[in-house]
């Protein structure tokens, strides 16, 4: 039946359809940023993964921290380790120190260290030795209760005790399967590897540090960024796999190379080669596409009395931009540079190499009998882009992170106060935010509730299985 042109409803209208509507119109968009978002009460909102059930048979950080996001987005996660030691992760920590107490029952006065960090949160730990036959079929048995798995042996390894994708999907054909490994099938099938290999392998260290003619060399990144890239990706991967299972009702296997991550990390560095025939070359803090816009170095430092080393010392590096003509112009001024603007008024001049080098020489030479916190003061009062590089105390210190929740204390059940970021640094979600649960638990912490209360085994016979050390 066609519309009365002559009836108008409300809710055809365009604009608030209520007076709370029209308040929260009226509302500034940081303030109706902060009423949505709610950081501080995402336990009061639903898991988006609630109900989805995930094995996890992974070590170290980027297939732990793939299954870590399921548990952050509310999916129920158990980590299966060796029995009594555990991921190999546990014993590494930054200069192996930090540690948090107990390991396991059995090794009471070993911790787990900090290395350990973000990867694992709110999951479940248990234990199990898989070279047992009686353990395998306990393996089967949660198999079919679970949605899917995440594990990181060799290729083959779990195929060779039958326990890989082809045997478990005849168990449950509805079961999603990820092997992360090192190289993946290839000529290089059966190469181990590690964040820094991954990172020479895909070219990604080559373009990283600063040439040879400045002192420089090829350089790996500090912190172990394909690890928790990979991660990321893997997690997307599931989450396609478990919308395509809605649509199928069948599972599927998900097949993740570490060391082809960072070739995704080198942007337009191989099409170029493709293209040109241009190796890229590295240019340490200095952008290759635009210039100004990279890192200098200043004369002092923002805190010379502080007894950190980390404040007295390193605290001396400003990010400069100021890339347009117009800014770089009003730079030049700034700074005494005019010289420097008449020889290099064009971007496409002073974005060559050799430019480049004269440029920062010159703006570090400026800055040589300034702080940090002076050069960007100046430049930011004349509309220019610059701001310090923080360290790990600043950034905790920081209103805006404070202020978004991203960096904050956990009252961990088991390890009391924590300071984390883990998940709350992924992005804000209205209607279904990351949470923390807990950071992580000792090496077989929950065998009872998974053994005993989810598949029904006899507390005497968990017993058994412990003094045996099958688990």
């Amino acid at each position: 039946m066609a519309k009365d042109p002559r009836v108008t409803n409300i809710e055809d209208l365009p604009g608030p359809k209520s007076k709370g509507e029209m308040e929260e119109w009226k509302m500034p968009y940081e303030e109706y940023c902060k009423k949505i978002f709610d950081v501080g009460n995402e336990h009061a909102k639903p898991r988006p993964l609630k109900g989805i059930k995930w094995l996890s048979c992974t070590m170290y950080i980027f297939t732990p921290h793939s299954v870590a996001n399921l548990a952050e987005l509310g999916a129920e996660c158990i980590k299966i380790e060796m029995p009594r030691m555990g991921d190999a992760m546990r014993h590494t920590s930054p200069f192996n120190e930090c540690y948090l107490y107990p390991l396991h029952d059995t090794r009471p006065m070993t911790g787990t260290g900090l290395g350990f960090t973000n990867a694992n949160p709110n999951k479940y730990f248990i234990t199990m030795d898989y070279h047992i036959p009686e353990m395998v079929e306990i393996f089967y048995g949660l198999v079919k209760k679970f949605d899917g798995l995440t594990e990181l042996y060799r290729p083959g390894t779990l195929d060779k005790w039958k326990m890989s994708y082809r045997y478990l999907s005849e168990i449950n054909p509805r079961f999603i399967y990820v092997w992360g490994g090192g190289f993946g099938y290839g000529p290089k099938i059966f190469g181990g590897s590690y964040d820094i290999l991954g990172q020479a392998h895909a070219g990604l260290a080559s373009i990283s540090g600063m040439h040879e003619f400045m002192g420089g060399h090829c350089t790996k990144q500090t912190n172990w960024v394909i690890d928790w890239q990979s991660s990321n990706l893997i997690t997307a991967s599931i989450l396609a796999a478990i919308h395509h299972r809605r649509k199928t009702n069948l599972g599927t296997m998900i097949e993740f190379s570490q060391v082809q991550v960072p070739t995704r990390m080198l942007g337009h560095t191989t099409t170029m080669y493709g293209k040109f025939g241009i190796v890229r070359q590295r240019w340490g803090n200095w952008d290759t596409q635009l210039a100004v816009h990279g890192i200098i170095l200043c004369g002092k430092s923002d805190f010379p009395d502080a007894e950190n080393p980390q404040d007295k010392f390193d605290a001396r590096y400003a990010m400069v931009s100021a890339f347009q003509d117009a800014d770089f112009k009003e730079l030049c001024a700034i700074t005494g540079m005019k010289e420097l603007y008449e020889k290099y008024k064009a971007h496409k001049d002073r974005v060559e190499g050799e430019a480049q080098v004269e440029i920062y020489s010159a703006l570090e030479r400026w800055a040589a009998d300034k702080s940090r916190s002076e050069v960007c003061k100046i430049l930011n009062n004349a509309g220019l882009l610059a701001e310090p590089v923080r360290n790990d105390r600043e950034v905790y210190e920081s209103p805006h992170y404070r202020e978004r929740g991203t960096v904050r204390w956990l009252d961990d059940p088991l390890f009391g106060d924590m300071l984390l970021h883990a998940g709350y640094s992924s992005g804000l979600m209205e209607k279904s935010p990351r949470r923390i649960n807990w950071h992580w638990r000792p090496v077989g912490a929950d065998n009872k509730k998974v053994y005993n209360e989810m598949l029904g085994i006899p507390l005497s016979k968990i017993q058994e299985w412990y003094d045996k050390a099958y688990i």
